[in-house]
């Protein structure tokens, strides 16, 4: 049985990782908010339970048993979001903590219903696949709005910044999931954006565009 604390550092692993780099203890230590020397303890601990491979100064990967816990509490997470969301209409920027709490229930029965009783959802509620029973990952094929041309058009599939403040402005502007937007004109000076959406033009910031993800 993995203490909260293991999976948050499961979990945390794999959203850092990806096909080229190991994780250092720095970028978990930043994402944690911890000190370095937390981070190695932890790192030495899950080594030894076999659930990351780790070498001191040369950075940390998921083992496929580290692997599947992690992508089960993603699971569970994106699940309770989407529940809380579509089933008892709470706001995409009020459920994350919630979700942060109840991705930690132990019994996977409870979460294959609920998985069941909402017809399998492939997507959560800020676009973000749910992994299903295998730990099998349904992607999009999805851009960065930053990395789009001017006359492009495209639809609100995802964003990558969480944070409640984000999402309420997104709520605000009306550039939430399954929006359609296209995109008026790019400001050279800023890279700030001019977009269109169903009902009204939008000025973004660049940084805006650097975290809203779009099916073209």
């Amino acid at each position: 049985m993995n203490t909260l604390a293991e999976e948050n550092y499961l979990k945390s692993i794999f959203h850092l990782s990806d096909a080229e780099e190991s994780v250092s203890t720095n970028q978990l230590a930043t994402l944690l908010n911890t000190k370095a020397s937390s981070v190695t303890d932890m790192l030495k601990k899950l080594a030894d339970k076999a659930l990351i491979n780790y070498t001191p100064y040369q950075g940390v990967r998921l083992t496929l048993t580290g692997e599947k816990i992690a992508l089960n509490i993603i699971r569970k997470h994106r699940l309770w979001e989407y529940f809380l969301v579509e089933k008892l209409n709470f706001k995409w920027d009020q459920v994350h903590e919630m979700a942060e709490e109840m991705e930690h229930i132990s019994s996977n029965e409870l979460i294959n219903r609920l998985d069941k009783f909402m017809g399998y959802p492939k997507f959560d509620p800020h676009g973000d696949p749910i992994p299903d029973m295998n730990g099998q990952i349904n992607q999009h094929d999805l851009k960065l709005l930053s990395a789009i041309e001017v006359n492009d058009s495209g639809i609100i599939c995802g964003v990558k910044n969480h944070t409640p403040n984000f999402l309420q402005y997104l709520e605000k502007q009306s550039l939430t999931i399954g929006k359609t937007i296209i995109v008026i004109e790019i400001f050279p000076f800023d890279q700030s954006m001019v977009l269109q959406t169903e009902n009204k033009e939008v000025h973004i910031s660049s940084e805006v565009a650097n975290n809203l993800l779009i099916s073209l």
